[in-house]
């Protein structure tokens, strides 16, 4: 039978059990937002980042002697065990509700105060000797410590994406370097284009998600600026002078980051510009992602009626009424991950938007929508590399019949009969179904030696003088 113990806030007393470390804010936003059914505890980046934030401003706290030693250092045991991903089960409140992340930052507050107590050797709840307003809060408002925390939280999430995206880059490298010496048509507007290799395709892939690792860390650098000492509106008020520049300073040397100060902290508190801009990234990724994988599913496409040129490993079953279909269900899968992270991205202008006067109240939906974007392609990134790129195999005489059948390398006459001449054999080639090649040795266009070297689809993929 589970035991209660009660406590009491501005509208009156609330039960909460006994053994929880949250407290009654909590508890009300237990009962209020039930949502989105995903908790804190399902981020623990933004669990951690708020006990850093936390730490950082005891000990801010402390060194402007506002708190004493002994509650400094045990304020900063507390944290470090948030820190080491203890007590998490202890953040049960959804992520998507009002009041400006209030509920987020007293969950800490609470958490850490009913810790501090029970090392202290008193009973929860006991806030004379720890309150998670005047101690844990001290010098802060959800104003600043919210939005600080969040930005913690996203600079350690895009390190862990990064990461995810360099390894996705290198296996599509990997399968440009061994598809090298297959030949095949290249396609616009999903018509026989030119020749190139299946090399050249992959390592096209590698390069335009490559391009987004910069983009993604330059977005995210602007995070390091935060509005700490701002308090409720940018002011100040109820932090000593000095608190701002001293608790950046902290938090720098407590995360790795070069935190800094905002310089216009009115401004700062509600400016939502980095989250609308580093969310952008995020969507830029996917609108690349997805495209890849429509290729994927593309190239597959088959096996007798489609373009077979690549095989994707098979992973299930693919119809519960055709026997042996075999569907691209990974690249399906990352499509959807895409469009959600899109949806995402239009939520986060939407919230950003929002923002009316000296805050943004938004910030929840906003911070969840971010960070959901990023958990969903970093998992989807690994599930591609791991489920299908490393294990993708050419069909090389597949590929190379097509080209040979191709109208589209009548182009790579173009230098040499001219465009006249080109369209012509193009156009009987098509009526016919009869090839190129035979058309220009019968006209006596070119000699079978000369057609040979031009047509040689190493010659066709990559600029060369005319011969």
């Amino acid at each position: 039978m589970e035991h209660f113990r009660n406590e009491s806030d501005l509208l009156g007393t609330l039960q909460v059990p006994q053994n929880a470390y949250y407290g009654v804010q909590t508890q009300r936003a237990i009962d209020n937002f039930k949502i989105s059914g995903q908790t804190l505890s399902s981020y623990p980046q933004f669990i951690k980042a708020l006990a850093v934030v936390k730490k950082a401003a005891a000990k801010t706290n402390y060194e402007l002697g506002l708190l004493d030693e002994n509650l400094y250092k045990m304020i900063a045991e507390t944290c470090e065990e948030l820190i080491d991903g203890n007590l998490h089960e202890q953040f049960p409140i959804d992520m998507i509700q009002g009041g400006a992340g209030t509920s987020v930052n007293m969950n800490a507050n609470e958490v850490i105060a009913n810790r501090v107590l029970e090392k202290l050797g008193k009973e929860k709840g006991d806030y004379q000797y720890c309150s998670p307003n005047d101690h844990i809060n001290l010098s802060q408002s959800t104003n600043d410590a919210y939005p600080t925390s969040l930005k913690m939280a996203l600079l350690s999430m895009n390190l862990e994406l990064v990461e995810k995206l360099r390894k996705i880059v290198e296996a599509f490298r990997e399968k440009g370097k061994e598809f090298a010496p297959v030949i095949k048509m290249g396609r616009t507007q999903l018509q026989d284009a030119v020749p190139m290799s299946m090399g050249q395709e992959f390592e096209a892939y590698a390069a335009t998600l490559e391009e987004d690792i910069s983009k993604l860390n330059a977005n995210a650098n602007l995070f390091v600026e935060v509005n700490m000492g701002a308090t409720a509106i940018g002011t100040g008020l109820n932090a000593p002078v000095g608190y701002a520049n001293l608790c950046a300073k902290n938090l720098a040397q407590l995360t790795g980051f070069s935190v800094i100060s905002a310089p216009n902290l009115v401004e700062a508190t509600p400016d939502t510009g980095a989250y609308v801009i580093y969310s952008s990234a995020l969507k830029r990724l996917a609108v690349k992602l997805s495209k890849i994988c429509n290729d994927l599913r593309l190239l597959s496409s088959g096996p007798r009626a489609g373009f077979f040129e690549i095989n994707l490993p098979p992973m299930q079953p693919g119809s519960s009424i055709m026997p042996g279909k075999v569907n691209p269900v990974i690249p399906e899968v990352v499509n959807q991950v895409c469009f959600k992270v899109i949806g995402n991205d239009l939520t986060v202008t939407f919230a950003a938007e929002a923002g009316q006067l000296q805050l943004n109240v938004m910030e929840p939906v906003l911070s969840h929508s971010i960070m959901e974007s990023m958990i969903f392609l970093g998992n989807a990134m690994d599930t591609l590399r791991e489920k299908c790129i490393v294990g993708i195999t050419a069909n090389k005489e597949a590929c190379l019949n097509m080209v040979r059948n191709s109208i589209g390398i009548v182009t790579a006459l173009n230098p040499y009969i001219g465009y006249k001449n080109s369209t012509e054999i193009a156009k009987e080639a098509l009526e016919t179904g009869r090839s190129v090649y035979d058309l220009v040795l019968e006209r006596r266009i070119l000699s079978e030696e000369r057609l040979n070297e031009i047509l040689d689809p190493a010659n066709m993929l990559k600029p060369h003088q005319p011969m």
